[in-house]
């Protein structure tokens, strides 16, 4: 019993409710987990714990997008227990993943003090790795972001404790917590460190196999952290200027380690490097357009550019629907879905044009019954309809759609 529930299709809806982790399914997840924890050991047995630790977390994502608020405090108590445990193991006390995603756990549930109390703790019993730590980039990363997503305006961000973090990280000394100021001549001396960094790391010409991952996620750490750095001491184009800069070093140096296919050039990860860069571009655009006057067009050409590249993308396509729900006009949303569509194998780019055209229907079906009484239907509602059910069509004629079990249960929903 169970087998057959696992899983949650985010895109159907039942009555009001969306469709959340069914009970069974959830039991079965839970006692995968219970198991394979008694039996494996060390490293694995770390990893699978930052593994059920995103998978809470998931939970507790999904409750806020619900807007649940009793059920987000019962999965947030029952979150909170695991992870604790999870950290009082010996072998976890100095595993900066989990004490980051402790720490996200708490920002998440609303509990801002306490999560930077965690954060702290961490980057202070962190030791001195700096730039050259994966794990203490990747920390200082994420506790930035989340700083930075709590000013409402750039200017005077100088000052503000994602700076402090940023230039912390640069220093290689013990961190100290923020103290409601950042030296100038700080900020200067970390700006030095990380173009000395980023250029070293960029000029890299052969490296082993093993050392490949933890590179390409240093990378990216490096690249997030600098930029971020530069948005809130210099300003947007600052950012977008490395983010651009760096990605056309990584594409240079992709093309060339395929020219040399027999010798190992460059980081060797390159296409997931390039990949995740674009990501953090195109989410810092995002932002900024949030909290202040901005062109959408920068913010447009890196989804559309993106996603000919990683059709594949889920969290871009979730941009770029984002975006295209601004604009009046659906024609050059549908000439990008359809170029798409043709050039790859992949099932996102059906699934997000399903999507857009579904989302579309119901904003013109909302305006249309605006005045509750009488429902005055002006503009026959046909058009949109026949559009989704020849995009389902196609859709489940592609190799990969014919197989797909959430594509079918969307086509009958639909229809339904």
């Amino acid at each position: 019993s169970g087998f057959n529930h696992i899983g949650h299709m985010d895109t159907m809806l039942r009555g009001r409710h969306q469709i959340g982790h069914y009970k069974e399914g959830e039991e079965f997840i839970q006692n995968v987990f219970h198991v394979l924890f008694q039996i494996v050991t060390g490293k694995e047995k770390s990893y699978l714990s930052i593994c059920w630790l995103q998978y809470e977390i998931s939970k507790v994502l999904q409750c806020l997008q619900a807007k649940k608020k009793k059920k987000l405090k019962a999965q947030g108590r029952k979150s909170k227990k695991l992870a604790k445990n999870f950290l009082k193991a010996p072998d976890n006390r100095n595993n900066l993943s989990l004490w980051k995603l402790y720490a996200y756990l708490e920002w998440l549930l609303g509990n801002t003090d306490d999560a930077r109390k965690v954060f702290d703790t961490a980057l202070c019993t962190a030791g001195t790795g700096g730039l050259k730590s994966a794990q203490l980039s990747s920390l200082s990363l994420l506790y930035a972001q989340l700083e930075v997503e709590l000013l409402e305006s750039i200017e005077g961000a100088v000052t503000s404790r994602a700076v402090h973090i940023l230039t912390k990280l640069t220093e290689s000394g013990p961190y100290v917590p923020y103290s409601g100021q950042v030296l100038p001549v700080n900020v200067l001396k970390a700006r030095k460190t990380y173009e000395h960094a980023l250029q070293d790391y960029l000029n890299k010409t052969s490296v082993s196999d093993q050392d490949q991952i933890s590179d390409t996620d240093q990378l990216v750490n490096l690249i997030g952290c600098y930029a971020l750095f530069q948005y809130l001491t210099v300003g947007i184009d600052g950012a977008v200027l490395i983010y651009t800069q760096t990605s056309e070093k990584l594409e240079a140096s992709g093309s060339q380690k395929c020219e040399n296919t027999g010798e190992n050039f460059g980081i060797l990860n390159f296409p997931t490097a390039l990949e995740a860069v674009t990501l953090l571009h195109t989410n810092l655009l995002r932002f900024h357009m949030k909290i202040s006057v901005y062109p959408l067009n920068p913010l447009r050409e890196a989804l559309t550019e993106a996603l000919k590249r990683y059709p594949s993308n889920q969290s871009l396509w979730r941009s770029y629907i984002h975006i295209q729900r601004k604009s009046h006009s659906a024609s050059k949303a549908r000439r990008f879905f359809d170029s798409v569509t043709r050039s790859t194998n992949s099932l996102e780019p059906w699934l997000f044009a399903i999507q857009a055209e579904q989302m579309r229907k119901k904003l013109t079906e909302k305006v249309q019954r605006a005045d509750v009484g009488e429902i005055h239907c002006t503009i026959p509602e046909t058009g949109l309809t026949n559009r989704i059910i020849a995009l389902f069509e196609h859709a489940v004629q592609s190799e990969n759609g014919t197989h797909c079990p959430l594509l079918w249960r969307m086509y009958l929903n639909f229809m339904v």
